[in-house]
């Protein structure tokens, strides 16, 4: 089974905008890229937009199977 994958596509930022993004990636562990999405949902949310979560890849070894 494959993974779920995320769409990927080129997001041009201003230098300035994106060393914030930085900066509060860093403040709150995660990478530039989790942030931007965290503040995209955060600002889709106040626009009365909801957006589910996806869900998670199953991380470790898939079960063992009975014959």
């Amino acid at each position: 089974m494959a993974a779920q994958s995320k769409k990927a596509f080129a997001l041009r930022l201003d230098p300035a905008l994106y060393a914030a993004i930085e900066r509060l990636a860093a403040t709150e562990l995660r990478s530039a890229n989790a942030e931007i999405e965290m503040l995209l949902r955060e600002a889709l949310g106040r626009r009365g937009v909801s957006v589910k979560p996806s869900e998670a890849p199953k991380r470790g070894r898939p079960p063992r199977e009975e014959n």
